[in-house]
């Protein structure tokens, strides 16, 4: 899993945006962990190898205090090295106490020519093994492409920091002088240039400065953006996920350190800071009832990973163009048998982390796979994106239990349909009036395909949103280009009958 995927999931599953630091110091050790290495304040200084028991111990309790509310922990590098050998050794130690789901982002602001950046990433990557490092960007897209290498890895930029100086150079506008009403300034050309050199780029926008959030947000309006400055610095946290936030809730990493680890119940801190996140993007993101409607969602663009699955699947015999029968009976010039798609775990894979990216944006307890092909479809995506599947049965079961539904679930839930592909939405209406009379809120689908059958607009009709991740045009389309299909297929299939069996 992609860090981004995994730091989404467990911002999902937690309900949260905190980041928690890990920046422990023998200055601000607390007593008890100073008691338990038998070392007294004095000599906690000069015994760093019995100081970083004692500091193990501090960042354990952390850990333990605040896990199931936290999305990330973010460990500074520099207070580990200052400690010498045993403070690297803490550090691993660490990063192995921190649970497997929650991704580790090392701040560490490494920035160099390409062979000393490609150590640097080889440091953090391959001998740390953190799942994301923020960067300097100073010396251009060389220095970050040695980290952007490691596909599956998280770069955060620096781009306006949350320190009392960060104009000094930061809000530079081109010519060398102070930009005025925000006309231009460096940081800004920062945010536009980073995000183009990799997806995997993130940007550093401190919580002190709203404003530039709000600037960085619109520079760049998918990025996550990493807010410290929240509690010792004076941050606003309301201001800043205000400015911060993505359309769909999430974006901003807010990022603690002191108000959290240097108080006497980290918990208590950590769950008074989360529901203010959590209030904050509630507010920031309430809208009217008359403009919460179910309007029918545009699919998304093209992009080159959505190239990429489509050839895919031509490729795999999972778009097939030729002379068939359907089940029905009907004729038709194309044929669409998705279940291949488990026969290639990488295309499989692919699909799923397409699912996910549009599960982001959507509230959601539990994804439903409908029986039966989309079956296999939601175990990847529920694996790619760490959400709950459940499923609903197409035939009553007369033994055991005699559950209609599997899987663990509760009413009031939300629940998003996986399904593979739409035609007239048949299948999708079916399953959906089974979870809704148990008691669970239906209100989006998500499908691979949209054959572009009516099945949308029925949909619709019914209280269904449906968020495709491609449709039957641009698969055409694309496919007439490539050679896969000629010109004629595609027109037909454009102005023919449905590509496969209704659902």
């Amino acid at each position: 899993m992609s860090f981004f995927a995994k730091l989404e999931a467990a911002a999902r599953r937690n309900k949260t945006l905190l980041c928690v630091g890990l920046d422990p110091t023998p200055e601000a050790c607390p007593d008890q962990y100073l008691a338990s290495a038998l070392l007294s304040r004095s000599d906690a200084v000069n015994r760093p190898d019995k100081t970083c028991d004692a500091l193990l111990a501090w960042n354990l309790a952390v850990i333990e205090a605040t896990s199931d509310l936290v999305c990330c922990y973010k460990p500074n590098i520099a207070f580990y090295e200052a400690l010498g050998p045993p403070g690297m050794a803490l550090l691993r130690a660490t990063i192995a106490a921190i649970p497997t789901e929650i991704p580790v982002l090392l701040d560490a602001k490494r920035g160099d020519v390409g062979s000393t950046a490609a150590a640097y990433a080889r440091a953090c990557f391959d001998q740390l093994g953190v799942d994301a490092v923020t960067l300097s960007p100073y010396l251009g897209e060389d220095s970050i492409a040695p980290f952007a290498a490691y596909p599956d890895k998280g770069l955060f930029v620096l781009c306006h920091t949350s320190n009392p100086s960060a104009g000094a150079f930061q809000r530079l506008t081109a010519n060398g002088g102070q930009s005025q009403n925000g006309n231009g300034p460096l940081f800004l050309r920062v945010a536009a240039e980073a995000v183009s050199w990799s997806p995997a780029v993130g940007l550093v926008v401190g919580a002190t400065y709203p404003e530039a959030l709000a600037d960085v947000r619109a520079a760049a309006p998918d990025a996550w953006l990493l807010a410290p400055g929240i509690g010792a610095q004076g941050g606003d946290l309301e201001a800043s996920l205000k400015a911060g936030l993505r359309a769909d809730g999430l974006g901003v990493l807010v990022a603690v350190t002191r108000g959290i680890t240097q108080v006497d119940d980290p918990r208590k801190a950590a769950v008074r800071i989360r529901e203010g996140i959590n209030s904050a993007r509630a507010q920031s993101h309430s809208q009217p009832k008359e403009e919460a409607a179910l309007p029918a969602p545009q699919p998304l663009p093209l992009s080159q990973s959505h190239r990429d699955l489509i050839i895919g699947l031509a490729d795999l015999g999972a778009l097939q163009f030729g002379d068939f029968t359907l089940a029905s009976g009907k004729r038709s010039s194309m044929y669409v048998d998705l279940r291949l798609l488990v026969s290639q775990p990488s295309l499989m894979q692919a699909a799923a982390a397409a699912y996910a990216k549009i599960l982001t944006a959507l509230q959601c307890d539990r994804i439903a796979g409908v029986p039966y092909a989309a079956l296999p479809i939601g175990m990847a995506v529920a694996l790619s994106s760490g959400t709950p599947l459940i499923y609903n049965r197409k035939e009553s079961k007369s033994h055991g239990l005699g559950k209609d539904i599997e899987g663990l679930w509760n009413p009031g839930e939300r629940v998003v349909i996986i399904e593979d592909v739409i035609t007239t939405g048949g299948s999708i209406v079916s399953s959906v009036e089974l979870f809704r009379a148990a008691g669970m809120v239906v209100e989006d689908a998500i499908v691979l395909l949209d054959r572009q059958q009516g099945g949308v607009e029925n949909l619709q009709k019914a209280g269904i949103r449906v968020h495709s991740v491609l449709a039957l045009a641009d698969v055409l389309a694309l496919l007439s280009e490539t050679g896969h299909i000629p010109e004629e297929i595609r027109q037909s299939l454009a102005l023919s009958s449905p590509a496969g069996e209704n659902k």
